[in-house]
């Protein structure tokens, strides 16, 4: 190619990429692009700035006047018995819920698999709870774990367990202040104990969202072939031979797969706690999600809340971030 015609070829490059697909396409992208980067990257930019700023009581829209304080707000927010309550709340109800998540699903995609009669309604039946929203699901968990005036006139589950004669089980549930194990340890209350009030509200998310993993692992189970099974069976394993040491490794992308989106939607839990215990007894429940609503909505610390809200995007951002980076590799690999 000589110098005088590298222009025109650079220009016939440049119209041949401008095709009237491409400019369609472009077209129709473009204001999802825009309300992405409107709505979603620049509100998080400025909450990152707020967070930086003393904008933390009621002030003129119009002159705000605010002040860059570095990372004050964070050290407040670390240093309060409340958010380290609320992240012990937040840590134990992710380690339950993806433990029950995984486990509960695993083992009805394994009877589902059993080709039993009426699969296709029973696959329907445990992805109903999906199509409810968390508000639907803490509102109807609520009543059924309202303990009532034990242990004569109880509600919900309690009454059933009255009715059946069985009132040694009765429990006073979501309204349960007491931590596991039971001690006088400051440390252990406010750090690392187990809330008791918080184990009804990771059986109702892991109600809703047991029937997702089922149908990740279903797909996961239905992609293996019959041969590797049979070959398996042949030399002499048992079932549970198959599954421990051929279908469970199999699986593990699978698996990795669900834990990123469960703990996706535990990590920024607000709306199944808010509606089922509102946080209580006293925070007992509560998670960081709720600290970040009261603060900005409620207490016009609007800085403060801000910067809740950022550690929250930070704990989902390191959660994301090195899946995606390895799920890329990945592709680019093959």
């Amino acid at each position: 190619m000589t110098a005088a015609s590298a222009p025109l070829h650079r220009a016939r490059r440049r119209s041949s990429w401008f095709t009237a697909d491409r400019v369609t396409a472009l077209l129709m992208l473009l204001p999802s692009v825009v309300a992405i980067a409107v709505f979603v990257y620049y509100f998080i930019g400025r909450t990152v700035y707020v967070s930086f700023t003393d904008w933390n009581q009621i002030r003129d829209p119009q002159n705000l006047n605010l002040k860059l304080v570095g990372w004050e707000n964070y050290e407040i927010v670390f240093a309060q018995a409340r958010f380290q309550t609320d992240f012990r709340n937040l840590v134990v109800f992710t380690a339950f819920f993806l433990s029950g998540c995984l486990a509960l699903g695993l083992l009805l995609a394994l009877l589902v698999d059993a080709r039993v009669r009426g699969e296709a309604f029973f696959r329907s039946v445990y992805l109903f709870p999906m199509a409810l929203s968390f508000i639907v699901t803490g509102v109807s968990w609520r009543w059924l774990f309202t303990p009532g005036n034990m242990p004569l006139d109880p509600t919900g589950i309690n009454l059933l367990l009255h009715r059946a004669g069985l009132d040694f089980l009765q429990s006073a549930w979501i309204t349960n202040a007491a931590v596991w194990p039971g001690t006088k340890t400051a440390l252990l209350k406010t750090k690392l104990g187990i809330p008791l009030a918080i184990v009804p509200v990771v059986l109702a998310a892991t109600w809703q969202m047991a029937g997702f993993t089922m149908a990740m692992y279903l797909a996961g189970l239905r992609s293996i072939g019959d041969e590797l099974r049979e070959a398996a069976i042949v030399d002499g394993a048992t079932e549970w031979n198959v599954f421990r040491w051929i279908k469970l490794p199999l699986l593990r992308p699978v698996t990795l797969s669900a834990v990123i989106v469960l703990a996706h939607a535990s990590l920024k839990i607000f709306d199944l706690v808010l509606t089922m215990t509102g946080g209580g007894p006293g925070n007992a429940t509560e998670v960081p999600g709720i600290l970040m609503y009261e603060l900005t909505f409620k207490s016009n610390k609007i800085a403060q809340g801000s910067a809740v809200a950022v550690v929250m995007l930070l704990l989902v951002a390191l959660l994301i971030i090195p899946y995606l980076w390895n799920t890329m590799r990945t592709e680019l690999e093959q």
